[in-house]
């Protein structure tokens, strides 16, 4: 965790492929006002997912930091690395120096998407020791999905700032999740249309994030 006096910098995971993480960390970065980084991304088509947050928030340079590693296959990272006969080294994987302004990092993947052959994207996490949004899905399977994510995550001591369900709102899922997970459930984040900078911006306002993210950055263990 980072002391009081730093920005806040946090990790967006989700709790499989295509569950909303990159939505997520643009209202992230929105929100925060803060740098966004993807350091291994897999598959770019139309630029990839820094490309797709640059497009939403129109995030000027200074706002973003190219990806480590970038692979053209949408596979696993580490057989896309493979498919070029290239080598991802997690030595690399270091988190930028700190800055001015909050730094939302996001996964590629879930917890367990190999990165290597012997390395995972949740041994990353650990070596990065930085709070985790874990994103999940709303609907029909995120129980099991999440549930299991969570475990993961406390197995390892990776602190987890709380859960965005993106999706249809579900009456059940959210509370479900909250006496079984034992986090807080800081948004249910349903479909935007049009999705956009300013549907974003309403979104982040009319859930509360900014006053639940100040108070997790003005808490004692922040």
């Amino acid at each position: 965790m980072t002391s009081s006096s730093d920005p806040l910098r946090l990790v967006v995971c989700g709790t499989d492929t295509d569950v909303g993480k990159t939505v997520v960390s643009a209202l992230l970065v929105q929100g925060l006002q803060a740098t966004y980084w993807k350091p291994v991304q897999s598959g770019l088509e139309g630029g990839g997912d820094r490309q797709r947050v640059i497009d939403l928030l129109q995030l000027p340079e200074h706002r973003w930091i190219p990806e480590t590693y970038a692979f053209q296959a949408a596979v696993s990272p580490h057989w896309a690395a493979e498919l070029e006969n290239r080598v991802l080294e997690p030595e690399r994987l270091q988190l930028p120096p700190s800055r001015t302004t909050p730094l939302v990092v996001e996964t590629a993947g879930g917890l367990h998407v190999p990165l290597t052959r012997t390395w995972r994207q949740i041994d990353q996490l650990q070596r990065w020791n930085l709070p985790v949004v874990l994103v999940c899905r709303s609907g029909l399977g995120t129980l099991n999905h999440t549930l299991l994510s969570l475990e993961a995550l406390a197995s390892r001591g990776i602190p987890v700032l709380g859960l965005i369900l993106n999706g249809p709102l579900h009456a059940d899922n959210p509370r479900t999740l909250e006496e079984f997970g034992g986090v807080p459930m800081l948004a249910e984040l349903p479909p935007l249309h049009p999705l956009n900078a300013e549907t974003l911006s309403s979104a982040w306002q009319t859930l509360g994030l900014g006053l639940k993210f100040r108070a997790m950055i003005n808490s004692p263990d922040h």
